[in-house]
């Protein structure tokens, strides 16, 4: 029985051991996890920008509900309050936003719900076939953009994909895999393979 013990523990040892030999040896480029600077392109909730489409519904009041489109000042012109900031906002700020706004001397007791059903679009240029402006869709990755605008030219680097958000003056370059994200307004540069 004792005999047992040992060879089965050793056994587990020797499997453990090998486990982690083959996970250390996997190159840091075949590996699933994605690096620090995609993980930052995915994290954060998504705050409204030139371009946004919004459906704003004030609750008792269909005079003020409807659809409004972030401007290139970044504001919504909303019936009887006015010209209201939405640039940089996050739905549930502006909600509260608006609220303040009409609560005062407009409404009483307002409650505001506001979505957004159309965000701004993304851009892809370079090494794709049909580069230019396209709509954005929620969960969209680097591959389903580059599918969108006709797929890789025979020139292109399929490891790194340059993105500039709206929110940044500079490019990042990131390892181009599956989970790459593509958030509203950014814009893509497929580059050019070193031959």
């Amino acid at each position: 029985m004792k005999f047992l013990r040992l060879l089965v523990s050793a056994l587990l040892g020797s499997l453990l051991f090998s486990i982690a030999a083959c996970q250390s040896a996997v190159p840091a480029g075949s590996r699933a996890e994605t690096s620090p600077a995609a993980q930052q392109q995915s994290i954060g909730a998504y705050t409204l920008g030139n371009g946004d489409q919004l459906r704003i519904t004030v609750f008792g009041q269909p005079d003020l509900s409807g659809q409004f489109e972030v401007d290139g000042t970044g504001a919504i012109s909303m019936p009887l309050i006015g010209q209201v900031q939405a640039l940089g906002l996050t739905t549930p700020e502006l909600e509260d936003h608006i609220v303040s706004v009409l609560e005062g001397d407009y409404v009483l007791n307002p409650r505001v719900s506001a979505e957004v059903i159309n965000y701004r679009p993304y851009y892809i240029l370079g090494e794709v076939n049909r580069p230019g402006e396209y709509p954005f869709t929620s969960g969209l990755t680097v591959m389903n953009a580059v599918a969108a605008a006709g797929g890789w030219t025979y020139r292109a680097n399929k490891k790194v994909v340059y993105i500039k958000s709206v929110d940044s003056n500079e490019e990042q370059a990131l390892e181009l895999n599956t989970a790459t994200v593509v958030r509203p307004g950014d814009t893509l540069r497929i580059g050019e393979r070193i031959f």
